[in-house]
Order: C-alpha cells, then structure tokens, then sequence
C-alpha cells in the first residue's frame, strides 16, 4: 500500500477516532497527501470549488430557506392541524398525526432536520400532554424526521442524482413507495405502543373541524402540489422547483398567513445558510478527497476484489446495507456519499444493478443514518426540542430503528419498490 493510500484511509480514520469534525478531517488529509504526494497545490481550490459548482446542488439552500419559511409563517402547525382531523381518533391518534403530518412537511422542505424540528417543536409537548412518555415522543419525532429525504423532494436524492449523473427527477419518484412504506411502519408502532400503554382514544373531528381543517390548510397542501406537480410534468426541473418552493412560502408567510415580517428575514436566512454551509463544505471537503481516492484507483481496486470474492447480487446488497448502515451511524451521510460514491457505483455496475435502484437503497440508508445512533443529526434536534439525554431517546427509538431497517431489506431486494413507480411515469 503506497504512502497516499495510508494517509487517506488510517491517517483520516485516525483524525475522526480523536474527534476531530469530518470535514475539517477530509480537508486536512487532502491537504497532507498534496503535501507528500507533491502534488501542485492548486488542485486543492479547484477541486474544492469544482465539487460544489453543479447547478442540481442549488437546490439545496433553497428547500433549506423554504423550510425554514415555512416553519416561520405558520404553515407547519396548518399541516399538523389537517393531519390531526383525518388521524386522530385511532388508535395512537397523536403519534399517527406526526408521521402524517411529517409526509407532508417532507414534501415541501427535503431534509431530515428541518422536518425533525418543525413537527417536533409541537407535537412532542401535544403527545406528553396526552400520556405519551417523553423520550416515545421525540423518538417519534426524530424517526418521522426520516421521512425527509424518502418523500420527495429529497435532498439526499439531488445530492446522489449529481454523484451518480441519474436523473433525480426519477429517483425523487423511486423514494415515493419507500417513504409511504416507512409512513406506515411507523404508524403501526404507535398503533402497538398506544395498546401496550393504554393511550385514550381522541374523539373522532366532526364535519365542520375537517371543513375548517381543509379550508385552513388549502395552502399547506398547495406547496407540495405546485413543487411535485411541477416537476413531474417538466415545467421546471428541481432545481427550480426548490426557488418555486421559496417563493410560494414567502407569499404565504407575508400576504395570506401574515405571520412573516422583514424584521424575521435575516434570522430566517441565516438558519438556513448556516445549515447549508454544513452541508456544502462537506461535499467541498469530499470532492478533494474523492479526487486523490480516484486518482489512487482505490475504489477500482477495492471493487474488483470485492466482485472477485462476492459470487452473488444479493450478497453483495447485503454487503452494501450492512456496511452503510455501520457507517452511517459514525459518519456523516453525505461525505459518505460522495466519498464511498465511485466504489459503489463500480460494485453496482458490476452486478448489473439498476442503478435508479441502486439510489434509493443508497438514499434509504442515508435516510436511516439521520437518526441511528450515536450521531445522526435527527437526534441532537430531539435532544435540543425535549430536553432529553441522547441515551433516552436512543432506547426508546429502537422500535422505530427496526422498521426502518425492514423497509430498507424490502426496497432492497424487491427492486419494484423503487422501480415500478418511476417506469410508469416516465415510459
């Protein structure tokens, strides 16, 4: 093993084993190798500043600022508000309204812990006003967060669509059944929690709720409406649907729901980018360092010997998943997207893969990695919402950790999950 490959894979597992923070981890072993590699010191800037230049990546800061739009204007308790006269009156009413209302925030912001914070900042005190424990709650919480990156828009889906060069058009429809899939499982475990506890039933809404309901909330279901439906019948592509989505909320917030005023914009723009600076200089970072493991063939090799020692599709999927979701849990899921992405697209191509199918079982672990322990960023957003330790939220999500794992073996080895839905649109 030459010198360059030690430092991009002991060197970085050693910085991140100490603690220091993943992209200033990437940035540091980048900047070694160029030192020891003599390797010109330009490629760096360039590199670092070539992988955020793709024009699908602007999609990024604006479903952010229309998240955080939403949250500001109101919207989000309009979302709850409609959820909860369709949901409530099952049983686990209030855990039913969460994930419901999740999907359809999911659909107008694209990430996990926007989602996480919007739903969790209002149901998390309704549920433990109701009986629900606390720490059942804001698990509840951070899992429905997860539905961010399945229900599209997916932010997780512009990012692997760039990686990948696939249609994201086409993996924001493959995520659809996914997510609806893991709607469902979460549903069921309220459903069980609520029976094992003794959770009292809601009144079922009267005719006159779900009328104001609707007629409150018209707004609410038109921004995922105008977004999907625009994108869908190609009168604007993602990107542009993410400026759409702003644009919608801001006339929402200021002329229908009159809860935005200038004085907010700055606070509600900075959330966002500071967010968005996150996320940016870690695909930054990544792209240095993808740049020297490509240059290395490292995921080429790596991905022969795999092919050379897996005999079969369906191990080397399973191979996939378990090594995602070990990883997904310790490391950020986006620079393990673009720095694993080569390796996996090589193994995918290798074992003849659909590579739409591939995506959402990629995106589905990033999915799942939001909120696995110790570090997925779901979690720290419950933490923040509830005051609770990390370790009480993370005994009581296990059952939500299981269901997301069963969706993530039936979108893996039932290639129909992912597939049928985007060949019906797009014949």
């Amino acid at each position: 093993m030459s010198e360059t490959m030690w430092l991009l894979s002991a060197g970085f597992a050693l910085l991140l084993v100490i603690g220091v923070p993943f992209g200033i981890a990437l940035g540091l072993i980048t900047v070694a190798v160029l030192v020891t590699a003599d390797i010109p010191a330009i490629l760096l800037p360039q590199t670092l500043i070539g992988g955020t230049q793709s024009f699908s990546l602007l999609a990024i800061p604006f479903f952010m600022l229309a998240g955080e739009l939403m949250t500001a204007g109101g919207l989000s308790n309009r979302i709850i508000n409609l959820a909860n006269v369709f949901v409530r009156h099952l049983r686990g009413g209030l855990g039913h309204v969460a994930v419901l209302a999740a999907c359809i925030f999911s659909a107008i912001s694209g990430s996990a812990p926007a989602t996480t914070a919007a739903i969790g900042a209002i149901i998390i005190p309704a549920m433990v006003a109701k009986g629900y424990d606390k720490a059942f709650a804001t698990a509840l919480a951070v899992s429905a967060g997860v539905l961010g990156p399945l229900i599209p828009p997916s932010i997780a889906s512009v990012i692997w669509g760039v990686i990948a060069e696939q249609s994201i058009a086409r993996l924001f429809i493959a995520s659809i059944v996914p997510g609806i899939l893991l709607a469902l499982g979460l549903m069921m475990v309220c459903y069980v929690y609520a029976r094992r506890n003794d959770v009292p039933l809601e009144p079922r809404a009267s005719l006159p709720e779900i009328k104001a309901a609707l007629r409150n909330g018209i707004w609410a279901i038109g921004a995922p409406l105008l977004v999907l439906g625009g994108i869908y019948s190609g009168a604007f592509t993602p990107t542009e649907a993410a400026v759409v989505s702003c644009v919608y909320s801001l006339v929402v917030g200021f002329f229908v729901e009159k809860r935005l005023t200038l004085a907010m914009m700055p606070e509600i723009v900075l959330r966002a980018a500071r967010i968005t600076a996150i996320v940016m200089f870690i695909i930054a970072a990544s792209a240095g360092f993808g740049f020297l493991v490509a240059q290395e063939q490292i995921a080429i090799h790596l991905a022969n010997w795999l092919a050379s020692t897996i005999e079969t599709k369906w191990a080397m999927l399973l191979l996939v998943n378990v090594f995602l979701i070990l990883i997904c849990a310790v490391m950020d899921e986006i620079a393990i997207m673009v720095i694993l992405g080569p390796l996996l697209i090589a193994l995918a191509q290798k074992f003849g893969v659909d590579p739409i199918h591939f995506g959402t079982i990629i995106v589905t672990n990033a999915a799942i990695g939001m909120a696995a322990p110790p570090i997925g960023y779901c979690l720290f957003v419950g933490m923040a919402i509830s005051g609770l330790k990390l370790g009480q939220i993370a005994r009581a999500i296990w059952p939500m950790i299981v269901v997301m794992f069963a969706v993530l073996m039936l979108v893996t080895y039932v290639p129909g999950f992912s597939t049928w839905l985007p060949s019906l649109i797009h014949r």
